[in-house]
This record gives structure tokens, sequence and C-alpha cells, in this order.
């Protein structure tokens, strides 16, 4: 652990012990004394909600919120997916990121955890017919999702069919928004819009990038992980440049470390989409190839 991560440990814990039993919440010093002596967790009675008012996830590193855990190779096994549900769960990341097939799965298995249930959406390819990606929203968001990452028509997009393009995104959106309503708490369903930018020019990135604002989408996101190439920074930059600060950004496919995660993240990510999450916490490489 480095001073500086300790430093944040240190803080965040701090805040907690302060806001929620500040008579009975151990001083900073006292917290330093007990990692410097080696403790490495503390117990905060997260499971008692009428004592305190946050979850073990808020005192999880920042990292680890902005990784959506992911799984979606055709050969993924629901062996796989309960381990991949296990390891969000343990390292508190943002989502799970799964086939549809497995919503319902993830959804049982991450009932009443801040883990998000995220699924795609007209994929790999997006070449799906607009209806179908809309009933297929709405079926993932019935099962359990309360994410969707749609592919648009790169076809469309490269035949400057750029109207077909923005209804696609659209429908997608309207579905996750209508079926927002059903939710038990109206939560918002959060709709990312998958560029596969290894496949378009600069010119078809920022007009892919405008059009999926223009649609009401939540997030961009770079790649499937299935195609030709993956996120680059270069590219987290333009559509960072393009969106401006309100949309978020997604960066998937290739980023398989610590180094890889902080170069998108400086260059404008709000989001990782990774396989690799667990390797990516623990700084070291992953040999996955998504």
């Amino acid at each position: 652990m480095t001073p500086e991560e300790k430093h944040k440990i240190i803080e965040r814990l701090q805040a907690r012990y302060d806001a929620t039993a500040p008579q009975r919440g151990p001083g900073p010093h006292a917290l330093n004394h007990m990692v410097d002596a080696g403790a490495c967790r503390f117990g905060v009675c997260v499971d008692q909600p009428e004592r305190y008012s946050f979850s073990s996830c808020e005192l999880a590193p920042p990292l680890a919120r902005m990784i959506d855990h992911t799984a979606l190779k055709p050969e993924t096994t629901e062996a796989q997916i309960r381990e991949l549900c296990e390891e969000a769960s343990k390292y508190c990341f943002a989502s799970v990121c799964v086939n549809p097939c497995y919503v319902r799965l993830a959804s049982e298995l991450l009932a009443g955890s801040p883990v998000a249930i995220c699924t795609v959406i007209g994929f790999p390819l997006g070449a799906s017919a607009t209806g179908v990606k809309a009933l297929e929203s709405e079926t993932a968001i019935r099962d359990g999702a309360t994410e969707v990452d749609m592919v648009i028509n790169v076809g469309m997009l490269k035949s400057g069919n750029h109207e077909y393009v923005e209804k696609d995104i659209r429908a997608v959106v309207d579905a996750a928004r209508a079926a927002s309503t059903t939710q038990p708490s109206g939560k918002h369903i959060i709709t990312k819009v998958i560029l596969e930018t290894a496949l378009l020019t600069d010119e078809e990135k920022v007009i892919a990038s405008v059009l999926s604002q223009n649609a009401g989408a939540d997030f961009v996101k770079t790649s499937t992980g299935f195609s030709k190439g993956g996120a680059t920074a270069a590219d987290i930059a333009l559509m960072r440049r393009v969106v401006g600060p309100r949309m978020g950004i997604k960066a998937s496919g290739g980023v398989r470390s610590r180094k890889d995660a902080e170069l998108m993240i400086a260059s404008g990510a709000t989001r990782i989409g990774a396989s690799a999450s667990v390797a990516i916490l623990k700084g070291t490489t992953s040999n996955s190839d998504y």
C-alpha cells in the first residue's frame, strides 16, 4: 500500500465514522495506527442500516466503482457468470456486463447489491432491425438489467444514413425510459451507445457521438471488444471533446491493466469495460483478449 493510497483510505473511513457515529468513531490517529500495525480491513457494521447510512461499496477504491466487470464471449458458461457476480460483489465493481440470456441470473445473484446489471443490445454487429433492438432492451430490463449497451448500425453510419442511426439509438433510449417507469424505485435505466471506433474514421466518430447525444443516450462507448481493435486514448479524448463534460464515456476493448485504465480515465473516460477487472485493481496485467 502506498502512502497516498493509505491516506485516501483513512480519509474515507474517517468521513464515514464522523458522519454516522462521531461520539464512538476512532480518530484519524487511531486509524493510522491500526493500518500501520497491519490492519487491512475495518468493521463498520454495514449490515445495520438503522445505525449507518452507507454501504461497504462506498469505501471501495474509486477505480472499482468505474469498472463494468464483463463476460460476453459466446462460450461463457453459467458457472462463469456466477464467478463474475461473486467477484463483482467482492470488489464492488460498478456493474457486471453480461449477455441478455444471463441477465435474470445475474440479477438474482446480485439482488440487494450496489452492483448494477448491464447487458448488450444488438451485439456485437449492431445490424439488428431497430424494432428488435427496442424489444431486446425491454426484455432485458424486465429481466433485471439497469444498464443497456447498444451497438450502432455501423453500415448505416458509413452509408451516410444518419437519420436512421439516430432513430435506431433513440428507439433503445425510449424503450429504456419507458421501462424505467415500471421499476419499483423508478430508477433511471442507463443507455450506452457502442460506436465500434476501430471501424470508423475520426469524422464518423464525431458524427456517431453527436447522434448518440442527440438521441438522449447517457454514454458513448468505444468498442464491443469483438472487432479489429479496442479503446484508444486518442479516441476517448476525441469523444470527450465532442460530447462535452455531461455525457459519460466508456472505454472498452483491450483495457488489461491498471495503467491502461488510468490512461483512459486521464483521457476522459468515466467508465471502463473489462474482463480483466480484478487484474486492473491488483495492479497486474491480464492476458485476456477482451
